[in-house]
């Protein structure tokens, strides 16, 4: 493998271990570099020095986080804007800030802060690439916590951005600098003049500019149901096919030149893999373009014949430059998807000869997509929870067409821009396919939806589509064998069981949503949502990122009108289906409900539900007073959820309530205007958990709170630490609480979390 092979290994552990420094960390590095040069270890002590780089720059990226006492105040940066997206009301900025200082004095310093990403609302025009002095608000980079859910903490850490945040009104944001004309904005202009049809401009953009912020939702909505989406990225495709065009008009200029000699000629290669750096820089060098980039340097570099690595040995050393530029994109699924893909590729065709002819190159193709179809399915259903069953076959069929026509129609358009009537041909060829592939990925997404698998599905299917590819792949197994083992993978499959709960057993689980509740509980065969989380500003809804589309509910209760714990009705409401709604009735929701009453019960499944509050008509209670209150009982173990009920209603609960609660919600999310000490005295929960959001501005769970459930000897969780919580009710075993993020040194006291006050 020569020096790529472990130039990458220790650029991928640097990383690793910046990610994870353990003390002492540059000092062992720093002793194993000198003693690999007075051992005249010279490969080692260059692999040493990349793991150094490596660590260090995401060590580097990890101290660049805001910091948690520069959260909700003012900060005055200078930023330049480099990504720009419209939500409704609200355009969403990821900026590059060059200036960052707290407006209020002895603050902390921001100016490690290289990127953040914020919401402006009532936004002026803006544009990509301006610069403006703002008043920002931010916090650290952070997002929701739930189960088999898009991770948007984990995503932010590996796109590089330091803090999210808002941008303030006052003092007023100034315009420093307007957007400078550069070549990729002014042609896109020239798009936006010469190719009148929306859609095929869309895709010309994305394709041949790299300017996928030109496809709108409805696009990547079909690219992600089609499993297509990896044709609309600036791949080692693109940049090699402008690489490829450049080779070959430079290779014929030296053949006219220099007739006898035209192949030794070093610059024709040169020219190319300037070529392919420049139409890298123009898509804007974001990492796909970055990775395809070196990739085809690479790839030029071996085909040249000057030097001849072996195709593994290229591999690696593709890998290695793009952790040394970039350590972030280990945790991008796109890396390890383009690379697997390369991988799998070299593996199958080692030893084989070159393929002739027309018919040996469709054959090839043939065989190179269907060994590829299962393994890539597998790497996206493992990264995204989500396989499109009909990718194999779309694939077969769009990436010949896009690769090899679309594309290269595309940049044939930019090469004759200059002579406009044959680029508008060359366009209309590419229009006219552009039509063609979206109507035919329409109609295979009708026939074959987007599959979303439960949760326990994912493992298994993956492991069989891998297994699947490893059988066609590797060299050594008989057909029979091949088809065989093929044969019993789909049945094992097929024959998978759906896990399911026993009758009396009951699971609860808490969502991280933020400052709101949602509360999902599962009997054996039932489904019940209590309430249905916020609705933010901007219009988002944290239940949509639950959940694909379809679900069905046998009930949902929303305890009250408040937005925060009625927020996400909108979206139950299309996306979903929902049997029954309960509601105190007083607040119109959209939809026809059962008033949630005192004493009204039902049993599913061995578990008994029963309302507590209100009582007769809640119209003269106070709006969170009106909360529906549910008492849930399975084997001498009880929950209770008491909405944002106030200390009045409280005292009346206690009252007649039995003692021994198992699990407490806290009423109000821990606000000091429930759980009074008659309430914690009369509960006496086993586990306590507040249902609040991270740094939130109320102060919840409030201290007086946190400390009377301490007292009282119950267990304290929070979503605003732990985010989401699961537990079981119900059968022999002891309630077990997980959470979705590990808090290690946070328990005390046989598993209970210390939770304590935000305000």
């Amino acid at each position: 493998m020569g020096l790529a092979a472990p130039l990458a290994l220790a650029a991928l552990l640097g990383a690793v271990l910046g990610a994870h420094a353990p003390p002492g960390l540059f000092a062992i590095i720093g002793v194993g570099f000198l003693l690999a040069l007075a051992a005249s270890r010279y490969r080692l002590a260059v692999s040493i020095l990349a793991l150094a780089i490596g660590a260090n720059q995401v060590l580097w990226a990890q101290g660049s986080r805001l910091p948690p006492g520069l959260a909700a105040t003012d900060l005055a940066v200078t930023a330049r804007i480099i990504q720009l997206d419209d939500e409704g009301d609200a355009r969403r900025l990821r900026l590059k800030l060059t200036a960052c200082g707290a407006i209020e004095t002895k603050r902390l310093a921001c100016d490690r802060l290289a990127q953040v990403r914020v919401s402006w609302y009532d936004a002026p025009a803006l544009a990509v690439g301006e610069t403006w002095a703002l008043t920002l608000r931010l916090r650290p980079p952070g997002g929701f916590a739930n189960p088999n859910a898009f991770d948007y903490e984990a995503w932010l850490w590996r796109e590089g951005i330091d803090a999210t945040g808002y941008v303030r009104s006052a003092p007023p944001p100034r315009r420093l600098q307007s957007s400078p004309d550069t070549l990729r904005k002014q042609a896109l202009a020239y798009l936006d003049r010469h190719v009148r049809d929306d859609f095929p401009r869309r895709w010309l953009a994305a394709l041949t500019l790299g300017a996928s912020e030109r496809l709108t939702q409805e696009d990547w909505d079909l690219l992600n149901a089609s499993g297509t989406t990896h044709l609309m990225v600036i791949s080692g495709l693109h940049v090699g096919l402008v690489a490829f065009f450049m080779l070959a008009l430079s290779r014929g200029v030296a053949r006219l030149l220099t007739p006898q000699r035209w192949r030794m000629a070093a610059w024709p290669w040169w020219s190319a893999a300037l070529a392919a750096m420049g139409y890298a820089w123009l898509a804007g060098l974001e990492p796909p373009a970055l990775r395809a980039m070196i990739m085809t340097l690479v790839g030029l570099w071996v085909a040249s014949g000057r030097h001849a690595p072996g195709a593994w040995q290229a591999w690696w050393l593709a890998l290695g430059i793009i952790l040394l530029v970039d350590p972030l994109a280990l945790w991008r699924p796109g890396l390890w998807l383009s690379f697997i893909a390369v991988g799998l590729l070299i593996l199958a065709w080692q030893g084989r000869s070159r393929p002739t002819g027309l018919r040996g190159w469709c054959m090839a193709l043939l065989r190179s997509q269907c060994l590829l179809a299962p393994l890539m399915a597998a790497a996206v259903l493992f990264a995204f929870d989500r396989m499109a069953p009909a990718a194999p076959l779309v694939n077969l069929l769009a990436v010949p067409v896009v690769g090899s026509l679309m594309v290269p129609l595309g940049l044939m358009g930019w090469l004759l821009a200059w002579i406009p009537p044959l680029a508008k041909i060359c366009w209309w060829l590419f229009a006219m396919l552009a039509h063609g592939v979206q109507a035919g990925l329409e109609a295979v997404v009708a026939w074959s939806p987007l599959w979303h698998p439960d949760p326990w599905q994912t493992l298994p299917v993956t492991l069989s589509l891998v297994l699947l590819t490893a059988f066609w792949a590797l060299p050594g197994f008989s057909k029979a064998l091949r088809w065989g083992a093929s044969a019993l993978l789909m049945a094992l499959v097929f024959s998978l069981t759906t896990p399911r709960l026993e009758e009396g057993q009951l699971r609860v689980r808490i969502h991280d949503v933020g400052q709101g509740q949602l509360i999902e509980l599962r009997t054996a065969r039932h489904r019940l949502l209590y309430d249905s989380g916020p609705r933010f500003r901007s219009g988002f809804m944290p239940l949509t990122t639950l959940w694909p589309v379809g679900q069905r509910f046998d009930g949902v209760i929303v305890s009250h009108g408040d937005s925060d714990h009625a927020g996400g009705v909108a979206a139950l409401l299309d996306e979903h289906h929902v049997e029954r709604w309960w509601s105190p009735g007083v607040e119109p929701l959209g939809m026809p409900v059962s008033p949630c009453r005192a004493g009204e019960s039902w049993r599913w499944d061995g578990i008994e539900f029963r309302f507590l509050w209100p009582e007769n008509d809640p119209v003269r209670l106070e709006r969170n007073d009106r909360s529906c209150v549910l008492l849930v009982e399975t084997g001498g173990r009880r929950l209770l959820i008491s909405g944002d009920a106030g200390t009045a209603v409280e005292a009346r609960l206690a009252e007649g309530l039995e003692t021994g609660i198992e699990v407490l919600i806290a009423g109000h999310h821990g606000s000091r205007t429930s759980s009074a000490a008659e309430w914690v005295a009369a509960t006496r929960p086993r586990h306590v958990i507040f249902s609040a959001g991270r740094g939130n501005a109320h102060g919840h769970p409030h201290g007086d709170v946190v400390r009377r459930f301490r007292d009282a000897g119950s267990c304290l969780w929070s979503t605003a630490e732990d985010g989401a919580i699961t537990l079981q009710l119900g059968g022999e075993a002891a309630t077990d609480v997980v959470t979705q993020r590990r808090m290690p040194g946070a328990g005390v006291e046989g598993g209970c979390h210390a939770v304590e006050s935000s305000s």
